[in-house]
């Protein structure tokens, strides 16, 4: 039997009403445009399409969804395009093919750039249609199944990606199978060490618990029968990357965690769950504040059960899970299990589409750098929700941490603008206030209210609700705000010593508005007024502009001066920076490049400039390695001077860490012991309880360079320190 019989025989056995021969037509279409291609591994590349429709097939899912599984990357990879997909297949594989490929025509200066983008089409196609995201995730668990065929960097870069971006999707969806596979396979390659430790320890006490788990199922089993509530029950064990969190988050050690191994009871209906969590509370008495009742309040993924945590034998704790069979459905397979196509309905898929997904549209529209989106999403995932009631009974979900804003931007954004305060449990609380499971939150507002302030931004913790203030400021408070953002460039370039008329005109801001995709020049005023982009880089922008603008305006003599540099014959002209030496020329004008800010120690190469003499920038700096080969003519060797080693040149750093109070005085106290000037700094706290610091620093060489990053990771409560990559 050939591995095309095989493959069909498989999801004829999961689905035996499934039009298999619409799926064999794409099996041959599939095999047809990969012929010849191999997987890292040596194996023929149609592998991976094949794996990726039988994983679709075991979450239930119909037709087209396994057809464009079978050809999502034969669009990528091989001649064959979208309109040869929707001629042979129709226009809802080609949506989901097309949702699924990647940017790969595009060109990107970042591979975070590049993610972000990718994740952002994405996003935009699974608003349309939810199979995008299930299709992805299939894709992504076999291509993790098989990653120990790529080198070390990729697997890093994947794994991490995996745990930050596509395990907490799949949580989202309550596709619980995939996601705790991807978080264990993606530990394995992070933290291999760790996770080995892990696997030989629970191996070690898997027949004691094993034995207990036993005793309990004998337990409940009798008293279920008493009262002839139809059942099955099972021994679950914790995936290991949840064991491995909760040691190394909550500082357990693994005979502490509660859950290791749970019992899961299944029984018919609703009323059967209530009555077998009285049984159970009858036999072993309860943890009260370990009982969830997730079918009257149901998590946003649709994922419904009755957890409780009872003490047995000798008072050890172990949990219990109670649902239906439906729930448990859902719950293993989250909204694949909901899925109308399996059934021949092709109805509206409103109540398919995830609050969550429009919402991240709406904030996505509103960010301009990749960067912050991709912050933004990460923090969406990975945080924790809290459940919260209107005065009239409905429930609420927010981001862990959120305030009474957070809650009245999620009712409207009329009632957020017009907040004035918040009654919680019937009490006053300050607008500030973190809401907590199970209150009846109670918005007052008023039509006299001035609406939001920029330090609303800091008391918002959603996504959505930041968004919205936003949107407000910019229209109606863009006056002030666009004041005060220009105030702010003008006394930053003032400070540099340079001329604000010269450098703040108009002409040159549309072209900075422009490259950092603002569509005005205002929205660029607005954004730096509420800290949205950095002064430095508005600043470092303006400045390539103004000297782009010099050269136009060169002297003739200018021209002379780079045929002297080319020919190595000898110039006069005074030098800026005695620590940087051009062999064959003396007394050129030399300066560093703001772009990337080399210091000694660095590889570096000059460039020059008409009517500004030499710029040195690092060999790595983007200016540079972008540079038109028209260009490259400019270029020339420039040395370290190392008889002049008593100057210092500024040098950006960014300082990651979680935000607490003290944390810049140590930093600065340490910069003060190893006699290291801080020129400027830039500090800014993220939503998840970090914090970002960009700090430029007087540094006399990559020596003291090395010093001062390692130096200021040995800091505590500082998770990362880096030097600043070019612009």
């Amino acid at each position: 039997m050939d591995q095309q019989e095989v493959f069909l025989g498989e999801l004829l056995d999961i689905n035996p009403n499934i039009d298999i021969g619409l799926i064999e037509k794409a099996y041959k279409t599939a095999e047809q445009m990969h012929e010849g291609q191999l997987r890292k591994s040596g194996e023929a590349y149609l592998i991976h399409p094949v794996e990726v429709a039988k994983i679709l097939a075991d979450l239930g899912m119909d037709e087209s969804t396994i057809v464009a599984g079978l050809l999502h990357d034969a669009v990528e990879d091989t001649p064959y395009s979208l309109k040869d997909v929707e001629k042979d297949f129709g226009a809802e594989v080609a949506l989901l093919v097309g949702g699924v490929t990647k940017l790969g025509s595009l060109v990107f200066e970042s591979r975070e750039v590049i993610q972000a983008e990718n994740l952002r089409k994405m996003f935009l196609a699974m608003s349309k249609d939810i199979r995008v995201l299930i299709i992805k995730l299939a894709d992504r668990l076999h291509n993790l199944r098989t990653i120990n065929y790529m080198n070390e960097d990729q697997i890093l870069y994947k794994c991490k990606e995996t745990l930050e971006i596509y395990a907490p999707l799949a949580g989202r969806l309550g596709i619980y199978t995939i996601k705790f596979e991807l978080e264990d396979i993606a530990l394995k390659y992070l933290d291999p060490t760790a996770y080995y430790a892990l696997v030989a320890e629970v191996k070690v006490k898997k027949d004691e618990r094993r034995s207990s788990i036993d005793k309990v199922i004998d337990e409940i089993k009798e008293a279920l029968d008493d009262f002839h509530i139809a059942y099955e029950i099972t021994g679950r064990s914790k995936h290991f990357y949840s064991i491995y969190n909760k040691m190394k988050y909550q500082h357990k050690q693994l005979d502490e965690i509660f859950d290791l191994t749970a019992v899961r009871i299944i029984v018919d209906t609703v009323k059967d769950c209530y009555a077998a969590l009285g049984i159970v509370h009858t036999l072993w008495k309860p943890v009260p504040t370990r009982f969830k009742d997730y079918i009257a309040v149901p998590k946003p993924n649709r994922y419904q059960s009755l957890h409780t945590t009872v003490f047995g034998e000798l008072d050890q704790p172990f949990e219990i899970q109670i649902r239906t069979k439906e729930m448990h459905r859902i719950a293993e397979y989250g909204i694949a299990a909901h899925w109308k196509y399996k059934e021949g309905v092709t109805g509206d898929q409103d109540e398919l589409k995830l609050a969550w997904i429009r919402e991240s549209l709406e904030w996505n529209q509103d960010m301009h750098d990749p960067r912050e989106f991709m912050e933004t999403l990460k923090l969406d995932l990975f945080s924790n929700q809290v459940f919260v009631f209107t005065p009239k009974g409905d429930v609420m979900e927010l981001p862990s941490g959120s305030t009474p804003l957070d809650f009245a931007f999620k009712i409207h954004t009329d009632v957020g603008a017009k907040c004035v305060g918040a009654k919680v449990n019937g009490k006053m609380v300050p607008i500030d206030y973190v809401l907590e499971n199970g209150e009846i939150v109670d918005i007052l507002t008023s039509n006299n209210s001035k609406g939001p302030s920029i330090d609303w931004l800091q008391i918002a913790k959603s996504s959505n609700a930041r968004s919205k203030i936003r949107q407000w400021l910019k229209r109606q408070d863009k006056s002030q705000s666009i004041d005060k953002g220009k105030e702010m460039l003008e006394k930053t370039v003032k400070r540099k010593g340079l001329d604000t008329h010269d450098f703040i005109r108009n002409v040159w801001m549309s072209k900075v508005a422009k490259n950092l995709n603002f569509a005005s020049v205002d929205d660029l005023y607005t954004s730096v007024s509420y800290g949205g982009v950095l002064l430095s880089k508005v600043f470092g922008q303006l400045q390539e502009l103004y000297e782009a603008e010099k050269e136009k305006n060169a002297k003739p003599e200018d021209a002379e001066l780079i045929e002297q540099v080319n020919k190595k014959k000898p110039v006069s002209r005074r030098d800026r920076q005695g620590g940087l030496r051009v062999s064959g020329v003396d007394n050129l004008l030399i300066r560093t490049a703001k772009c990337c800010s080399p210091v000694p120690g660095d590889e570096i190469i000059g460039f020059i400039t008409k009517g500004r003499g030499l710029t040195v920038h690092r060999r790595d700096c983007t200016n540079i390695t972008n540079l038109p080969e028209t260009e490259r003519g400019r270029l020339m060797e420039v040395e370290w001077n190392t008889d002049d080693g008593d100057g210092t040149y500024d040098a950006e750093i960014h300082i990651q860490g979680t935000d607490r109070k003290g944390l810049f005085s140590d930093i600065s106290r340490r910069c003060v012991d190893m006699d290291v000037n801080i020129s400027g700094a830039n500090l800014r706290t993220n939503n998840d309880g970090t914090v970002t610091i960009l700090m430029m620093l007087s540094i006399a060489n990559t020596n003291q360079m090395e010093k001062v990053l390692r130096t200021l990771r040995q800091i505590d409560s500082v998770t990362d320190v880096y030097r600043a990559r070019t612009l």
